[in-house]
């Protein structure tokens, strides 16, 4: 049984929604911390292949002061995980600000509004839409793939459910969720100049941020923050760039020529190969990636994906010096998995 969580000036538990501002869609942080024009930090968490919460907790306790959103993937790879929703039920508990990834892949229109109706009601504010990678690339190739929906139309959905006050079926909402509505990009895969055109499509359809594919490539990431900024997309979304480090050279191969849309250039592999600790190496190169990349104008944060690997998201964090003193929401647990913690919150 987890124990009581603190009072904090967030509401009766850090889990609850802040209170509403003017402009504000959602009540949630990360929407106020990229409004204020601070740089943002989100992270994904890798779901468990386990029914215990407290595997949850002992990995986004690593997050802990480092992070303004946390990313509860939903069946990544077309891979087998603890739902999507559950990670963000668990999370708000001891008041994360969790954001609900919904792969059209594997639900209908009437699936995945229920759950964003149940996701809202349960805490959370946030919401990235994908349209998810076919079932032949995960470990369940025999199943049958939904794709009622596709990220884009995904979108306008939920922007109908929140701003309409309507089912896509025309049928009254009586309190409709109030979120903050993501989506993916990827500026590092062909045809590049087709990329802030379909950007465009999604801020059109409500997307108000959009988190990217792995960054390696800053000069083409240069270029595409170009034309963005050309169309004033930056000025209509908030784009926060995906990073991660790469445990050595061996892994960036494998990803490279395996997983999709991701990009690295020879030259990256090669300062990792030629490092005497891989890892380190790894770790360092994105914490180098994230200082040039908060200079480019018009991006809005970062999103760090550390697969397997949260421990190292506070140091990255901290050695970039993109924070500049600012601490994102901290909690020092007390679940059964980490009871010698004291039961503790602090606000952003």
């Amino acid at each position: 049984m987890t124990p009581p969580i603190p009072s904090t000036d967030l509401g009766p538990t850090p889990a609850s929604p802040l209170p509403e501002l003017p402009g504000h869609t959602s009540r949630g942080r990360l929407e106020r911390v990229l409004r204020r024009g601070e740089f943002a930090i989100t992270a994904e968490l890798n779901p468990p292949d386990s029914a215990n919460p407290d595997d949850v907790y002992e990995r986004v306790k690593h997050f802990d002061g480092f992070v303004d959103g946390v990313n509860a993937t939903d069946g990544s790879g077309a891979n087998c995980h603890m739902s999507s929703v559950a990670i963000c039920a668990l999370l708000t508990r001891v008041g994360y600000s969790p954001i609900l990834q919904i792969s059209c892949r594997d639900y209908n229109r009437i699936a995945i509004q229920g759950n964003v109706l149940g996701a809202a009601a349960l805490g959370v504010c946030n919401v990235l839409a994908l349209t998810g990678d076919g079932v032949q690339s995960g470990d369940h190739p025999e199943a049958k793939p939904v794709f009622d929906l596709d990220s884009t139309s995904l979108l306008s959905v939920i922007k109908i459910m929140r701003d309409e006050r309507t089912f896509l079926s025309g049928r009254k909402i009586t309190d409709p969720p109030r979120l903050f509505l993501g989506a993916a990009e990827n500026p590092f895969a062909p045809p590049y100049d087709w990329r802030p055109l379909r950007l465009a499509k999604k801020i059109a359809a409500g997307a108000q941020y959009i988190q990217t594919q792995y960054c390696y490539d800053v000069p083409l990431l240069k270029q595409f923050m170009t034309k963005v900024r050309d169309m004033g997309l930056d000025e209509k979304c908030y784009i926060l760039v995906g990073v991660g480090p790469l445990p050595s050279a061996k892994t960036a191969r494998w990803m490279r020529s395996n997983v999709a849309g991701v990009h690295i250039p020879d030259e990256v592999i090669k300062r990792i190969e030629g490092a005497e600790n891989q890892k380190a190496e790894g770790i360092k190169l994105c914490i180098d990636l994230i200082k040039e990349i908060s200079e480019i104008k018009g991006v809005a944060g970062v999103h760090i994906m550390a697969y397997r690997k949260e421990e190292s998201v506070g140091h990255i964090v901290t050695e970039s010096g993109v924070l500049k003193g600012r601490q994102p929401f901290r909690r020092a647990f007390a679940t059964p998995a980490d009871s010698e913690m004291p039961p503790s919150a602090v606000a952003m």
